[in-house]
């Protein structure tokens, strides 16, 4: 969550500082703040609870001059969202402002040691106390700020980035980080910090992605020394070249970012295909599982880890690696996985999955699982992401910058990826019929087209919207391949909406969610003619009987379903392990339009961030 922005060179600080706010406020938006340093040594901060837009409206008229400064743009985990708890936070002494990414989960015990020493506290966060520890070591010691800082870290317990800047010092920012992003990018003569890379797409292209335990020392004008905290080593500048766009950053026409990442998926699904089918679909492609086939071909079980979306995907992988691969798979929530005393052995495969490569509860488990011995395949979007560094080998889904907070086209990337690994293991293996490695691989390589024949469905889902917008609740069945995507449908809706909606295996209803059935609850059914289609109908008709409304998805053509459902949603006939792929983004566009007549903000839905960095 939250997001940092750093900037020194030669250009006004707070244009940067702002652009780069908004950039990152899909990360984080119940308060921003800013930091100014001028050339007299002087600083000033602006804080403000909301957005950034209103951060910039306390802001006007007020002195922003300088070219150097940080800022942040604040999900809250200690403290209410208020102007007092927004970042930067600012020492006693007043001469060192902070922002900071994460979680001091000693901060209660180094609090009540600073207070012993005068130092008073005006926040509730936890980021107040790592301010006042450094100005505390900085004094105490008569250091530098760079010195305090290394040494407050040192007694910090949790995972942190931090940018840091000192009154007085108008050409140097100090910068660190464990387990939470940071990123360095290097200009001609100026030098950004940020928590991901897109404040700094437009500026350059060179990054440095800072390691665990890491420290950086910016200078202006000077190149960046970079130290381990650990033993106070010294690390090299291992600059990497972006692959990203203005263009990609913004909302190309589309009303919300949303609905442009919906109505990107045929571009972004040819995008994470490309170069992985070959040989006339004969030959699946994954350099990742390649290079490591024995791990995979002798592994004793698959077990996926993820969360939220991710854990969605992960699902409907489970389900097509063991029908291609002949593999016993699991899948744990990330976030229980490391407290379920796993039984992992070396001989296991396990698959990490996040959009954002820095889901905190994703990387611990991917930590467990290799202190155990087993080999860690990840599965992300964003390149130089943690999780891509920290797993033994991996897949990116290459579907662009997500920024919507709910997740579109990262969701179908990683169900793609997921179907190419099972095709490429399951061929490794020889557990899966080459006919229908073809058969399957020419049809994603279709999938473009089938989603902008389903994009088509968009004026008929707006219109449907408008009925089921004042629903209070909604229930998504699915079965087979689209039970996940009956999860992954009711959790748009409630992301956006705040409408309460619940997926089930559609056989599990009459175990007791049969009971809330009645004429104003809405039921979304998951229903293509695949092999579970006629067990399917029947539980829609018990859903009928019981004088349910049902909103039905699925293969066009089939008309059986339609003389029993309300509305029907047609989608293009695809095989049953890519029914996900099409029924899932007229479940979006439902989701979105029923948000929009709430007037609900799609991008940044209230209590949600779109990279999840704490536990």
């Amino acid at each position: 969550m939250c997001g940092i922005v750093g900037y020194i060179g030669k250009r006004d600080a707070y244009d940067v500082l702002i652009q780069g706010l908004h950039r990152l406020e899909y990360r984080g938006y119940d308060s921003a703040g800013i930091a100014l340093g001028r050339a007299d040594g002087s600083m000033s901060v602006y804080k403000s609870r909301g957005k950034v837009a209103d951060l910039e409206a306390s802001v006007a008229g007020k002195d922003i001059e300088g070219t150097i400064g940080i800022a942040h743009t604040r999900w809250a985990t200690h403290g209410e969202p208020n102007d007092v708890n927004a970042h930067p936070h600012v020492s006693q002494s007043k001469a060192i402002a902070l922002v900071h990414n994460g979680t001091i989960e000693n901060y209660a015990v180094l609090k009540k040691a600073i207070e012993q020493h005068g130092y008073k506290f005006v926040s509730e966060t936890d980021t107040d106390v790592l301010v006042q520890l450094i100005d505390y070591v900085k004094q105490t010691n008569g250091c530098t700020l760079f010195d305090a800082v290394k040494e407050a870290l040192r007694q910090v317990e949790g995972a942190y980035a931090i940018a840091v800047m000192e009154k007085g010092k108008p050409d140097m920012l100090v910068a660190a980080r464990k387990s939470s992003p940071l990123v360095i990018g290097i200009g001609k003569g100026e030098t950004f910090i940020a928590s991901d890379a897109t404040p700094i797409v437009g500026y350059t292209d060179k990054v440095v992605y800072l390691k665990d335990n890491e420290i950086a020392l910016v200078k202006r004008g000077r190149t960046v020394e970079i130290e381990s905290l650990t033993d106070g080593s010294p690390s090299k500048l291992d600059i990497k070249t972006l692959r990203m766009s203005v263009e990609q950053l913004k909302k190309g026409g589309y009303d919300t970012f949303m609905l442009k990442e919906i109505f990107e998926q045929p571009e972004t699904l040819t995008d994470c295909i490309r170069g992985r089918i070959t040989d006339d679909c004969r030959r699946i492609v994954l350099s990742g599982v390649i290079e490591n086939k024995e791990r995979f071909v002798h592994a004793n079980r698959i077990v996926i880890v993820a969360c939220g979306t991710s854990w969605h995907a992960a699902l409907i992988g489970k389900r097509v690696i063991q029908e291609m691969c002949g593999i016993s798979v699991e899948v744990e929530y990330a976030s229980e996985f490391r407290y379920s005393s796993p039984f992992i052995t070396k001989d296991d495969v396990v698959i990490a999955i996040s959009q954002s490569g820095e889901t905190a509860d994703t990387l611990a488990a991917i930590q467990l699982a290799r202190s155990k011995g087993a080999f860690v395949y990840g599965i992300c979007n964003v390149v130089g992401a943690s999780i891509p560094r920290s797993t033994d080998s991996g897949t990116y889904i290459h579907v662009g910058p997500e920024i919507g907070v709910a997740s579109t086209k990262a969701f179908t990337g990683q169900v793609t990826v997921l179907t190419l690994l099972a095709l490429c293991v399951g061929q490794m293996r020889g557990t899966v019929e080459e006919a229908t490695v073809e058969r399957i691989a020419q049809e994603l390589k279709n999938m473009p087209i089938y989603i902008k024949e389903v994009l088509r469905l968009d004026d008929q889902i707006k219109n449907l919207s408008k009925i089921y917008t004042y629903a209070r609740n909604f229930l998504y069945l699915g079965r087979g391949y689209n039970y996940p995507t009956a999860l992954e449908g009711a959790l748009k809706l409630k992301e956006i909406s705040y409408i309460h909606a619940e997926g089930y295996p559609a056989a599990e209803m009459k175990h007791g969610p049969i009971a809330l059935v009645d004429s104003e609850m809405p039921t979304v059914v998951i229903a293509p003619t695949d092999s579970l289609y006629d067990k399917i109908i029947s539980n829609v008709r018990q859903v009928k009987a019981r004088g349910g409304t049902v909103v039905a998805i699925i293969t066009k053509g089939n008309d059986a379903i339609k003389e029993i459902a309300d509305h029907c949603l047609e989608v293009p006939d695809v095989p049953e392990c890519l029914t996900p792929l099409v029924v899932s983004v007229p479940l979006q566009l439902l989701a979105y339009y029923i948000a929009i007549n709430k007037d609900r903000n799609v991008d940044q839905p209230r209590n949600l961030a779109k990279s999840v960095t704490v536990e």
